[in-house]
């Protein structure tokens, strides 16, 4: 059920950003211009080319979309081999750790390394998405801390 309730979140939040492209977009948009950071003296990482804006962006929607896919497979997986011995059991975790992965890298590495730190989002005072980003980061370790233990051997 948590990867299930992961997956769920992942393919939604790609599916709003899809859906209503505009308002996300205006985040990455902002963030990596670094417009709204009132400190300017690494100001020279600022990205204002509006290509890289919309790749960025993209790839922030494939990060989310891949997150929920690779998180549903592992709920329907394991979901599958609920009765099975438990080293099968444990080898249908195999897609939450490859989810938990995606969703790590994109909010811990893409929002609170590059653009928290890189692009100085934390000094936003409008578009500073740090706290959500670290949010979903624990929640994402937490479900893959769970998966992740061993199943006991059943004699």
């Amino acid at each position: 059920m948590l990867c299930l309730a992961v997956a769920v979140f992942g393919l939604l939040v790609a599916a709003d950003n899809v859906i209503d492209s505009s308002t996300n977009f205006e985040f990455v948009q902002h963030v990596l211009s670094m417009d709204t950071v009132p400190d300017k003296r690494l100001i020279g990482r600022a990205i204002t080319d509006p290509a890289v804006w919309r790749l960025s962006y993209a790839a922030i929607i494939v990060g989310e979309a891949l997150t929920g896919l690779f998180f549903l497979a592992a709920a329907i997986a394991l979901l599958s081999h609920l009765r099975a011995p438990p080293p099968r059991f444990q080898r249908a975790k195999t897609w939450a750790v490859v989810g938990g992965a995606v969703g790590f890298f994109l909010w811990f590495l893409g929002f609170l390394v590059i653009g928290g730190e890189w692009f100085q989002m934390w000094q936003s005072p409008t578009w500073n998405g740090q706290e959500p980003a670290f949010r979903l980061v624990v929640i994402i370790l937490a479900v893959l801390i769970f998966i992740a233990q061993r199943e006991p051997d059943v004699t």
